[in-house]
């Protein structure tokens, strides 16, 4: 990754940090966690304007730091955008931007400014200041004077959070086709996991300044590291059970989930008798419907009640009573027809099946709700 971004940042004070980060160069990755996790303090340790106890920062094939070396934010050629902004209210938005490009000779300040305004869609727009402009186009403005250092790298701390949701949409749009056209590392600072989604081609979680899991979004969501990595990305059929047996013939592992036994894709690192685990994703849970057999009707079958079923458009969201017990519930997404075509509602008594590709096990520890038999 000598033309990407890597970071490993190390602290026990004032903010804990046990943080690795990569990015190759046109790639976007997704720093995730909750408040507090440490997200915001990567990006400045990154720019130079915190300085970890330990740790490595390189850039573009460049050493920025490794504790002997700590090159100044000027010197480190980063783009850092802002939640809040942060455009100087009494210069124009082409001020704004030409002042960012202090790099370059005087005449070529301006002529930068406007292509950089035109590659934001502002163009235009040039000689409005902050104040005339929407909270959608003073991030684009933000954005532009990002870019007008010529950066290696681009950190985005939350940008789109203070924008209505329409300019949010339009605004994620605009930097997916940003990416394809600056090459440069990309990391973007969000809460939102549908927008790590859609956007990243990487993901790191950070709890507590420490890095859980880095990986694919997809993979991520599918195949957590840990309990507390589902949690923290707020995957709710997640439970714990206990290794019953292995059966390597058949690709398979036995598990007790309260009384229910459950078949898992093999997993034999897990030791006959012990406590793990185990996630499965809403799509994996499939309804048996009343007219005719289902695809996976005989996998895992489990009965329960309908507790709630509420129309999402073209989706219905349902949870399901495992066994009529209310301390245990699975979540699962249909289509709205199908739901009205087996007439569901609360208290249809209904049965699915959980896919055996779909339950993903992990090491034990953390979990928010389980099945107690």
């Amino acid at each position: 990754m000598s033309e990407g971004l890597y970071a490993r940042l190390e602290q026990r004070t004032p903010i804990p940090l046990a943080a690795e980060l990569r990015c190759a160069a046109g790639e976007l990755a997704a720093l995730v966690g909750p408040s507090g996790s440490g997200k915001s303090t990567v990006l400045r340790c990154i720019a130079g304007l915190n300085r970890p106890r330990a740790g490595e920062v390189r850039c573009g094939g460049s050493l920025w730091f490794d504790g002997a070396v700590d090159l100044p934010p000027q010197q480190r050629r980063c783009g850092l955008v802002f939640q809040s902004y942060a455009l100087f209210p009494h210069l124009s938005a082409l001020g704004n931007v030409a002042l960012a490009a202090g790099h370059l000779p005087r005449g070529e300040r301006e002529r930068r400014g406007r292509e950089l305004l035109e590659l934001v869609n502002l163009s235009g727009l040039e000689a409005r200041q902050p104040a005339q402009l929407s909270g959608g186009q003073q991030q684009r403005v933000a954005l532009a004077r990002a870019l007008a250092r010529d950066p290696q790298v681009l950190l985005l701390d939350e940008p789109f959070a203070a924008v209505d949701r329409v300019t949010r949409r339009k605004l994620q749009r605009e930097l997916a086709l940003l990416r394809e056209r600056v090459r440069i590392p990309i990391v973007l600072v969000t809460h939102d996991l549908d927008e790590a989604r859609m956007l990243a081609d990487s993901m790191t979680i950070l709890h507590h300044g420490h890095t859980l899991q880095h990986g694919a979004p997809a993979e991520i969501m599918a195949r957590p590291a840990s309990a507390e990595v589902a949690r923290l990305l707020d995957l709710g059929n997640l439970y714990e059970a206990v290794v019953l047996d292995h059966r390597a013939e058949s690709n398979r592992t036995l598990m007790d989930w309260g009384g229910i036994a459950l078949e898992a894709v093999h997993a034999p690192a897990f030791g006959i008798g012990e406590r793990l685990s185990w996630v499965i994703a809403p799509e994996y849970v499939i309804l048996h419907r009343r007219d005719r057999p289902s695809r996976g009707e005989r996998e895992n079958p489990v009965a329960g009640v309908v507790r709630d079923c509420v129309i999402l458009g073209e989706t219905t969201s349902v949870v399901i009573e495992v066994d009529g017990r209310s301390e245990t519930t699975l979540a699962m997404n249909i289509p709205t027809h199908h739901a009205r075509r087996n007439r569901l509602g609360p208290g249809e008594a209904v049965t699915v099946s959980l896919l055996a590709e779909g339950i993903h096990v992990m090491r034990a520890g953390g979990v928010a709700r389980e099945r107690t038999g």
